[in-house]
């Protein structure tokens, strides 16, 4: 995954609850490059025990008995473990705990539920970009696997060009934007006229997330992301073949 190509990729977004092994498994056999775990806290992985299930051949993370992460070596190469996080070292020990089951790290700075910007994780990040940049520069020095991170965008044009041009320079290889602001909902329309100017502010790949609800959307965010990659949720679970 060092040099991962996400031109014209379509990728299974992390989706809390429902992403998990059985909808990863079906999604790669229905033609995804890539597939996202739902958003798991630093601190419900770090500790785990890595458990080979010899019944089903499964790999599963438990603490306590209890599975917190369940993967199969099958979905490896295009496995993207996404970390909810507000402290650089708790994410890499995270990172460390699950690296040899995953080929990517993302970092999730998007996330607009209380739950994550409560703890200062998710959304809550955007507004301390030295925090998430050093959040982000820690993993891509340490982890040892791609880095990537999503995250929203400002009202402020400039802000949001400032904010994915520091993401840029920690090193990540690609960065996710669903265009909608912190406290915008998916009954909102997205802001996709602010999405060509954040690919042209960057080298990096930038992955379109949100609104892609059928087929023929694909091509359309494509098309505006420059032939960069498209990751697909809702939409998914109405038809897992679209």
């Amino acid at each position: 995954m060092e040099n991962y190509d996400y031109t014209n990729k379509t990728m299974l977004a992390p989706m809390v609850r429902v992403g998990t092994l059985p909808l990863r498994l079906m999604a790669l056999e229905y033609g995804a490059d890539l597939v996202y775990t739902p958003e798991v806290v630093d601190k419900g992985i770090v500790g785990a025990e890595r458990v080979v299930n010899e019944d089903n051949g499964t790999i599963d993370y438990n603490v306590k008995g209890v599975s917190v992460f369940r993967t199969h070596p099958s979905e490896k190469d295009r496995l993207v473990f996404q970390i909810g996080s507000a402290n650089a070292d708790l994410a890499l020990e995270a990172a460390l705990t699950v690296a040899q089951d995953v080929s990517t790290i993302d970092l999730n700075c998007g996330c607009p539920k209380r739950f994550s910007v409560h703890g200062g994780m998710g959304a809550a990040l955007m507004e301390e970009p030295e925090k998430l940049c050093g959040i982000l520069r820690k993993l891509v020095q340490h982890s040892g696997l791609p880095v990537t991170c999503k995250i929203r965008i400002f009202e402020d044009r400039e802000k949001t060009l400032n904010l994915v041009r520091m993401i840029e320079a920690t090193g990540i290889k690609a960065l996710a934007v669903h265009c909608r602001y912190r406290d915008e909902r998916p009954r909102e329309p997205g802001h996709w006229d602010r999405f060509q100017e954040i690919v042209e502010a960057v080298k990096i790949p930038v992955i379109a997330n949100g609104d892609v609800m059928e087929y023929g959307d694909i091509a359309r965010v494509q098309k505006l992301s420059g032939q960069w990659g498209t990751k697909l949720s809702q939409g998914l679970l109405e038809t897992l073949s679209i």
